[in-house]
C-alpha cells in the first residue's frame, strides 16, 4: 500500500506491535566579526544582564583554569557521576582538551546516558554501559565514549570532527533567555515574547555570513508563530548571543491538538522499544529492530530467505533549509521520545502492514511515525521512517515528511545510512558504456544527465559471485506521489572500529548547505579509500522541496474545517531508493 493510501486509510491496516509480540525575509542581518561582514548590524545587546548567562561565564572561566579544563554535567545519579569520571581519566577522552600551543580549549560534558543496546559491545551488560558525548567549542569536535560502570572499564572512545552533539535542555533553557531579551527580537514581534511560546529551541540552526554558517559554531534557533510567519531568533551558543533574526511564511492553521495519555504512550515506547530490541520473521524476511536516540528506527541483522542482506541500515539526520541564500534551516534528529535530545520523536511504536501493490498483498511494511506536539501547526514536524519488504526479495528503505514545518520554502534533505552485509562487495554504477565500477570512495548526484539501465536502475553493490542488487533511487516512478529525489549518494568503506556510523550518531551535517556537503563526505575526504572486495556503506541524501500551492501541495500539511471541527490533511513527499536481487 503506497503511503497516500495508507494514511487516507486512517492507518486501518496497523497492527501496533508490543513488548509481547512484537516574508518576506524582513528585520536584522547577523552581526558578525571582521571576518564575516555583515550587510546590517544588529542592536546592541552587551548591556543586557542575564544571571543565568553571567553565572555560566563564570563557570566557564573556572574550567578553564583547571587541570581538567570540562564544564562537568552537574545533573547527575550515581551511575552518570561514575561514568563522567571514568572517561575524564582516560587519556584517549583527554586527548583534545588543549590546542597545539598548550592553551585550553573550552569543553563540555552534553549528555550522559545509559547505553542503547545498538551502541554497546558484545560481552558487557547492557545496564552498565554508559555513552558519554563530550564537546570541544573551539575545535568544533564531538567525543565520544563508552564506559562501564561496573568494571571501571573505558570501552571506546571516538572523536568526529565538526560535528556537534544534540543540544542539553540546560543549553536550550539558556538559547530562550537569549532570545526572550534581545531587543531586535521584542523589536520584530512588538513585544517580549514568553520562552514557552517558543518552538524548535534545541534544534541545530545555521545562518551564512556569521560563525553559524555551517555549524562552525553551536547554534539554535528558538522561533515564535506571530500570525501567517515565523520569527527565527538565531542564538550563537559558543558566543552566547543573538546573530540574527528572519521571517518566514508558515500560513494559517487551525488550533493546537489536544495532548492526551502522552506520559503513558511514552512510557511503553521507552521500555519496549528503546531498552529493548523486537524482531520480525515474515514473508521471507528475518530482521531485529530499535529505536535510537538521535537515529531514528534502526533495522539490523537483515535476513532473506536465510541470507545476509543488511548489516544496519537507519535514518542519521533531517536537514531542513529555509533559504539557499541566507542558509538558515534546522538539523532534525529523530529518536527516542525520553532521555533523548532528538527534536521530533516517536509517538507510537512501530507498526506492522500488510503492503498492498495492485490490490494483491506484496509483503509487509515497517513504519515509525516522529511528530511534534502540536503538529499541524507552523514550526512543527512530522515525519516518517518507512521500510518496505517484498516477498521476491525487493525491499526499500524510506523517509517522508509530512509537513507543516516553519516555512512554505523549504528544503527537506534526510540522510539515510545503509550497511549492506558481507566483506567482499563491489559497487557499480550504469552508464551508456554499461557497469562501471567504483573503484574508491565518492559521491554522485542524481539529476537529470542521470543514466538507468531499461529497467530504471542507477548502482549494483554485489559480492564476488555476482550475488547483490540493484538499486533504483527515487525518480517519481514508485506511484507514491513522489517528485524524484535529486538525491546524493555516498559511497564509504566499512570502519567499525573507526565508528562511522555503526552506533548512533551526531548530526553529522549542516542545515543548510546545497550542495554535497551533507554529512558522508567527512568519512570520504581528504583520503579517498578504495572499496573493491569491501565491506560497504551507502548514504542516500533526498532533496525534497516543499509546496504549499493549491493542487500541488507536497511536503505540507493543512487544517480544515469539516462538519464544524478541525481535521488535518498531509501532502507527504516520501523519498528513498528501492533494492532489486541480481538475477544470474
Amino acid at each position: 500500500m503506497h503511503i497516500k493510501q495508507f494514511i487516507a486509510a486512517g492507518l486501518a491496516l496497523v497492527i501496533l506491535v508490543n513488548c509481547t509480540n512484537q516574508e518576506p525575509r524582513t528585520g536584522a542581518t547577523a552581526q558578525t566579526d571582521d571576518h564575516f561582514a555583515a550587510t546590517a548590524v544588529l542592536s546592541d545587546d552587551s548591556a543586557l544582564h542575564i544571571p543565568e548567562l553571567e553565572a555560566r561565564m563564570n563557570k566557564i572561566r573556572q574550567s578553564l583554569a583547571q587541570p581538567l579544563p570540562v564544564l562537568l554535567l552537574e545533573q547527575t545519579d550515581s551511575n552518570q557521576a561514575k561514568a563522567q569520571r571514568l572517561v575524564c581519566a582516560d587519556t584517549r577522552f583527554k586527548a583534545n582538551l588543549f590546542d597545539a600551543t598548550g592553551q585550553p580549549c573550552r569543553n563540555e560534558i552534553f549528555s550522559i546516558y545509559a547505553a542503547r543496546p545498538q551502541e554497546i559491545p558484545k560481552g558487557h551488560q547492557t545496564a552498565s554501559v554508559y555513552r558519554v558525548e563530550l564537546y570541544n567549542y573551539a575545535l568544533n569536535l564531538t567525543t565520544i565514549a563508552l564506559a562501564d560502570v561496573t568494571t571501571g572499564e573505558v570501552l571506546g572512545v571516538n572523536t568526529y570532527p565538526q560535528t556537534q552533539p544534540d543540544i542539553p535542555e540546560f543549553l536550550k533553557a539558556l538559547a530562550l533567555k537569549i532570545a526572550v531579551n534581545a531587543p531586535d527580537v521584542i523589536a520584530a514581534l512588538g513585544y517580549r515574547p514568553d520562552e514557552k511560546d517558543a518552538l524548535m529551541a534545541n534544534t541545530k540552526t545555521s545562518l551564512n555570513r556569521t560563525r553559524c554558517e555551517r555549524s562552525m559554531h553551536l547554534c539554535v534557533a528558538p522561533t515564535f508563530v506571530k500570525g501567517d510567519k515565523a520569527l527565527w531568533a538565531i542564538v550563537d551558543l559558543t558566543d552566547h548571543r543573538l546573530v540574527g533574526i528572519r521571517w518566514t511564511h508558515v500560513g494559517t492553521t487551525g488550533p493546537a491538538p489536544r495532548i492526551s495519555e502522552r506520559n503513558l504512550r511514552f512510557e511503553k515506547i521507552m521500555t519496549c522499544n528503546c531498552k529493548q530490541q523486537q524482531s520480525i520473521d515474515k514473508d521471507g524476511w528475518k530482521m531485529n529492530y530499535v529505536l535510537t536516540s538521535s537515529d531514528g528506527l534502526r533495522i539490523s541483522e537483515v535476513y532473506y530467505q536465510g541470507k545476509p542482506v543488511i548489516n544496519n541500515a537507519k535514518l542519521v539526520d533531517w536537514h531542513v533549509s529555509y533559504s539557499n541564500t541566507d542558509g538558515f534551516g534546522y538539523s532534525d534528529a529523530i529518536g527516542c521520545p525520553e532521555f533523548s535530545q532528538a527534536a521530533v520523536v516517536a509517538v507510537t511504536q512501530p507498526q506492522v502492514s500488510t503492503l498492498v501493490v495492485d490490490g494483491k498483498t506484496a509483503g509487509f511494511v515497517l513504519e515509525q511515525t516522529f511528530k511534534s506536539e502540536q503538529w499541524p501547526r507552523p514550526c512543527n514536524y512530522n515525519y516518517i521512517q518507512r521500510y518496505e519488504f517484498y516477498t521476491d526479495g525487493r525491499f526499500r528503505i524510506a523517509a517522508a515528511s509530512l509537513g507543516r514545518g516553519c516555512g512554505n520554502d523549504g528544503t527537506y534533505r534526510p540522510v539515510t545510512r545503509i550497511c549492506f552485509a558481507g566483506t567482499q562487495n563491489n559497487f557499480s554504477e550504469w552508464n551508456t558504456n554499461g557497469w562501471q565500477p567504483w573503484t574508491t570512495e565518492q559521491w554522485r548526484l542524481q539529476d537529470a544527465q542521470t543514466r538507468y539501465t531499461p529497467e530504471g536502475y542507477q548502482y549494483r553493490i554485489a559480492d564476488a559471485a555476482g550475488s547483490g542488487y540493484y538499486m533504483t533511487p527515487g525518480n517519481g516512478r514508485f506511484g507514491d506521489g513522489g517528485r524524484g529525489d535529486n538525491a546524493y549518494v555516498y559511497l564509504t568503506k566499512l570502519h567499525p572500529d573507526k565508528d562511522e556510523g555503526e552506533t548512533d550518531l551526531v548530526t553529522i551535517g549542516p542545515c543548510c548547505n546545497t550542495d554535497y556537503h551533507q554529512g558522508p563526505e567527512k568519512f570520504i575526504e581528504p583520503n579517498a579509500e578504495n572499496v573493491q572486495h569491501s565491506g560497504l556503506v551507502i548514504w542516500y541524501v533526498a532533496q525534497l522541496k516543499n509546496d504549499d500551492a493549491k493542487g500541488r501541495e507536497y511536503c505540507w500539511a493543512e487544517s480544515y474545517l469539516e462538519n464544524g471541527v478541525y481535521k488535518t490533511r498531509s501532502f507527504p513527499c516520501l523519498s528513498g531508493p528501492m533494492f532489486i536481487p541480481v538475477s544470474r
